[in-house]
Order: structure tokens, then sequence, then C-alpha cells
């Protein structure tokens, strides 16, 4: 489900139930002629940066496409603002004539960093920008994006499985199970006493250098259910060790306890 809101964000997917509100703008039903001026707004960048770049174009020419479509930049004005783009995300301008297939896959994801930041949109939407890259590559990634979102003020959702990358980068944390969220709110109080108990499991998993910090890891028993076809009641109880007779019956909704957001019947018991 993480994926798919992220898509539909950017209005790449409909909307089939629900509302979708981007800075207090409903966009569930836009005309795509309405989406033109929010599309500056909010920018994407994908999970594999080498099929996210049109292979017959030199990167330069895939950063500048949206700058000259949006606000009509041409010639010289264009050519400064791409290389402006390549300086902010750390490559050389000289790399605006190369290919994608030329570049790493750490220069490919700059690139796709600068194309989705060409147009200074206030929101950004990254889903999984690490997970195709080295551990060292993926560092370097990270850090580019914090300082980036310093300097330019940008909003980031950042979509990802890896914990250790959620925790270093985040301000607020949303766990989604099946496709829908089940514990949100600040990340210092998420990571530090989750209240979900798939929360819970997801963060014993996560491996630590320091034993002060380890948990004692939660093993989660079954298959993960179809989505097509969810379970009635909790979508997580044929695998919660504490589920009871409601969970099986009644979807829990989101609700406020202990400064987050928690979608379970038992978190009280649980916490």
């Amino acid at each position: 489900g993480k994926t798919t809101i992220g898509r539909a964000a950017v209005a790449l997917l409909p909307v089939v139930e629900g509302k979708l509100m981007i800075n207090g703008r409903d966009i569930t039903n836009a005309k795509p002629s309405d989406l033109k001026p929010f599309r500056k707004e909010v920018g994407i960048m994908f999970q594999d940066p080498g099929s996210s770049l049109n292979p017959r174009l030199p990167v330069g020419e895939s950063i500048g496409e949206p700058i000259m479509l949006h606000l009509g930049l041409k010639g010289s004005e264009l050519s400064k603002r791409v290389e402006n783009l390549l300086e902010s995300v750390q490559l050389p301008r000289s790399m605006r004539n190369r290919y994608p297939h030329e570049l790493s896959g750490g220069q490919r994801q700059r690139i796709g960093i600068a194309r989705a930041l060409a147009l200074q949109p206030k929101l950004l939407i990254a889903d999984e920008p690490t997970s195709a890259l080295d551990v060292s590559i993926q560092a370097q990634v990270l850090n580019l994006f914090m300082d980036l979102q310093q300097e330019l003020q940008t909003a980031y959702v950042f979509i990802s499985h890896n914990l250790a990358v959620v925790q270093h980068v985040a301000d607020d944390v949303m766990v989604m199970y099946l496709g829908r969220a089940v514990e949100t709110g600040p990340k210092k109080t998420i990571f530090s006493r989750p209240l979900h108990p798939y929360t819970s499991a997801l963060l014993s998993a996560s491996p630590s250098l320091h034993t002060r910090n380890r948990r004692e890891v939660i093993r989660i028993q079954g298959e993960p259910p179809n989505p097509l076809h969810p379970p009635g009641g909790c979508a997580f109880h044929k695998r919660c060790p504490h589920a009871v007779e409601q969970c099986r019956q009644a979807i829990p909704e989101l609700r406020l306890l202990e400064g987050r957001q928690v979608a379970c019947h038992r978190a009280e018991a649980i916490g």
C-alpha cells in the first residue's frame, strides 16, 4: 500500500475510495487540466533509478524536460538551470551529456533527485530511493537528501522497508500492514515504545550494533493474507499473539493513544 499511496499522491493512480488532500486541496477527482499547477508543487522519485530514466536521452535533457514544459525555459537559460541542479546533487556539469547506461547506480539516483527537484516542489515523494544501492552509496544519497531538505525546505514522504533509514531521516512515521495504517506518530515515540504488535515485531527484527539497543526478537507466525481477500476484522489478527474475538470481528480504526495514533483494539494491554 505504500507505493500505491505515493503514486496516488502525484495523481499517477486514481483514488477509488476516500479522499486525497494535498496541502488542504482535494485532488481526488481533479481533471488533468486542473493538475498542471499541482504537478509543479509535488515531485516523485522512483525506486529503480535505471528504469525511471529514458535510456535514449542524455540525463541533462531528462532533467530539463519538466523545466521546459512547466516554466517555458529554453536555450542558455535552461542549460544554466540544469547545470545548477547537477551541482546541487554533487555531480559535475559535464554529466549532462551522458546517457543513463554510462552512470553508476548512485549517479543515476542523484540524477533522479535532480529531476524530482527541478521545479522546486513543496512535497517530494521518495519511493524506496536507496533500496537498489550499495550500503556505502546509500549513506551518501541519504545525507544528500537531508542536506537538500535543509536548503530547499521541501517536505518528504519517504517510503522504505529499511527501519534504520527511516530512523535516520524521518520526523514522523506511519507503519502500514496490508494497505492500512496501523500506527503513526513522531519517530521518537514509535521507535522507543511501539504499541501495535506489528510495529513491535518490525522493530525487533531490525539489527543493531549496540547491545543496549537490541530488542527481544518477536517472531510472527503464519503467512501474510491475500490482499485481494483480506480476513475480517483486523488484518493482522491471524498472525498476532495478542488477538481476541473482538480482533476477528471488528476492524480497528486509528485512535489517539500515548502521543501517537494506533489501530489496535488491545493497544493499552500490549503497551
